[in-house]
């Protein structure tokens, strides 16, 4: 299947990781500017097919219109997730620190999206994703990434509670997000290989799931809103944790 991608920075990323899924650009104009050019540039050089329709209002981009809405597309094949076992580090080697995420059937793409956005930011070594009652890595995912969904290795599981138990035989710790939870996420050991696991954007994290987790913790409020959207907090976590 192929993904309609938009945002020409997930496009030079997945050029940059696997330009053999990268199977056509379809343009509206010879010169469609910003990141298209080099975009366009490197689908050359790799001997992508680009084709170029011409239709009325096409070329120069109108004020206000930014690159993901200027006609310009990409058709990508879908990126294969990996194996748990090739996210997860061996108990001989599993690192002193380190970062892991799990989502726990989060399910709105652009969530996910800005999600694997932070998490090639801030260097994660892997993100466990639930196969039901979760967003599917659609075009919204890897456009809102810019780039992260291709950088971040994923495993899409069918038991998180499982994959969590096999993540600590492993030898790393659970850490489970939640605005309940009693203790900062200034006072977790950093001097721990971490699962940092995110809950459902209305519901949080299951409660097989957490009973996995090791330890809780929330992001404490400094004002008179006392939450934040599952994205950010998972940004803010991942700055905390890093």
């Amino acid at each position: 299947m192929s993904l309609e991608l938009r945002n020409p920075h997930s496009v030079l990323a997945a050029l940059k990781h696997r330009p053999h899924d990268v199977r056509e650009i379809r343009c509206t104009s010879n010169s469609p500017g910003g990141a298209w050019e080099e975009a366009l540039l490197e689908a050359q050089s790799a001997g992508i097919p680009i084709s170029v329709s011409h239709r009325q209002g096409g070329g120069r981009r109108q004020r206000g219109q930014t690159e993901r809405s200027s006609g310009t597309v990409a058709l990508v094949k879908e990126r294969s997730p990996a194996s748990l076992e090739e996210i997860l580090p061996t108990r001989e080697a599993v690192p002193e620190t380190g970062l892991w995420l799990a989502l726990d059937c989060l399910q709105d793409p652009q969530n996910v999206g800005a999600i694997f956005r932070s998490a090639s930011f801030f260097g994660i070594q892997g993100i466990l994703m639930t196969k039901d009652r979760s967003a599917p890595m659609n075009s919204t995912v890897y456009d809102v990434s810019a780039g992260g969904a291709e950088a971040v290795p994923f495993a899409v599981v069918t038991n998180l509670t499982q994959s969590l138990k096999i993540a600590k035989e492993c030898g790393l710790w659970v850490l489970g997000a939640s605005e309940h939870a009693e203790k900062d996420v200034s006072q977790v050991d950093r001097g721990r290989p971490w699962v940092l696991v995110i809950g459902n954007e209305q519901k949080g994290i299951r409660r097989l799931t957490s009973e996995q987790c090791d330890e809780m913790c929330l992001i404490s409020p400094r004002g008179e809103v006392s939450s934040l959207n599952a994205s950010v907090a998972a940004g803010v976590l991942m700055s905390e944790l890093t």
